[in-house]
């Protein structure tokens, strides 16, 4: 592994994309775009990146930022845990550190959302702490490099790795770790389509050098998703729309369409709706399937138009959703059949 040291370094260095975060070594910077980067694609980060610094610019300001228009920002990410975190960690830093970010790893560790891999990476791009970044394009390097068959998902072999990393960590840690991560991303891809013909370490990776460099690293059998099947409402008075927050479960204190367990039918719906509430009209809508980490929604969609607001939901125009209300992704193709509902009968 130290042999990888230097032509690691010198590719990176020659071949590193220009990504708005890496512009400076801002600590504020590298932790919200680690943030962001944890489950979406860069090139889905760079226009919430800039938006969200553009809106936020200092930790300061993301400390006092109202939680609504947070989420707003940060809708369509997903994972909105991790937005509520960042602007815990916000107060936390101005509370204890006078808006200053922590420089020691074990500081960082500290921070709310932020978990060994960020404070590894924070602490070793902003303030060259030889601390490791182990993630999954990490791992893959790694286990191709030295040939490894071990489950790349098992935590205690992911710190048996980054403690065989820490051990060959250069003067520039910050360079490595974002060099070996740019790797994985770039040239050592998943599966079996790894560009080896390109790489700077073919000539070091003992995957290569025995044909195994498609095995390795081993596949992991998934677990079936969980299934739920949801009704959702889409309902209409007065040219509002009906909206809640969920109380419970999977996206808690998210806004939401109402919605209901099971696919119902549509004497099922109107009775869902409760007795005494007058329906000028209910027809079925759009259909659509949205896959979480662990869990898979069925969902199914009925268009109610309604004669008077119902107390227990709070009533938005459509434009007030789209400026100021964050929708979860999985009720997002809901809303655009909406706009269309809309369209046409303006």
């Amino acid at each position: 592994m130290k042999e990888i040291v230097e032509p690691l370094l010198r590719w990176y260095q020659e071949n590193k994309r220009i990504l708005p975060w890496r512009l400076d070594k801002d600590p504020y910077h590298v932790w919200i775009s680690e943030i962001m980067l944890q489950q979406t694609r860069i090139e889905a980060v760079k226009e919430y990146y800039k938006r969200f610094m553009e809106r936020i610019p200092t930790i300061q300001d993301l400390s006092e930022i109202e939680e609504e228009e947070l989420l707003k920002l940060w809708e369509g990410l997903g994972y909105y845990s991790r937005a509520r975190n960042l602007k815990k960690a916000a107060v936390r830093i101005v509370q204890e550190y006078h808006g200053i970010f922590p420089s020691k790893y074990e500081d960082i560790l500290t921070l709310p959302g932020i978990g060994e891999y960020t404070a590894g990476a924070i602490s070793s791009i902003c303030f060259q702490k030889k601390e490791v970044a182990v993630d999954g394009n990490v791992m893959r390097v790694y286990t191709r490099v030295t040939n490894q068959d071990i489950d790349v998902t098992d935590n205690k072999k992911k710190k048996e790795v980054g403690d065989a990393i820490r051990k060959i960590l250069p003067d520039t840690p910050g360079d490595f770790n974002e060099g070996i991560m740019e790797l994985g991303e770039t040239i050592c891809l998943p599966n079996a389509t790894p560009k080896c013909d390109i790489c700077p370490l073919s000539s070091l990776c003992k995957a290569y050098l025995h044909h195994r460099e498609k095995e390795i690293p081993r596949k992991i059998v998934k677990k079936e998703k969980k299934t739920e099947d949801l009704t959702v409402f889409l309902i209409v008075c007065q040219h509002k729309i009906a909206l809640n927050k969920r109380s419970t479960g999977l996206l808690k204190n998210l806004w939401e369409f109402p919605n209901a367990p099971h696919l119902l039918s549509s004497k099922e719906a109107l009775n869902w709706l409760g007795e005494g509430i007058s329906v000028i009209r209910i027809q079925k809508g759009i259909s659509n399937t949205h896959i979480f980490t662990h869990k898979k929604w069925n969902m199914q969609s009925y268009l109610v138009e309604i004669d008077f607001p119902l107390e227990n939901y709070v009533w938005v125009s459509l434009e007030d959703i789209q400026k100021n209300y964050a929708l979860p992704t999985a009720f997002k193709p809901f809303l655009e059949s909406l706009i269309e509902e809309f369209k046409k009968s303006n």
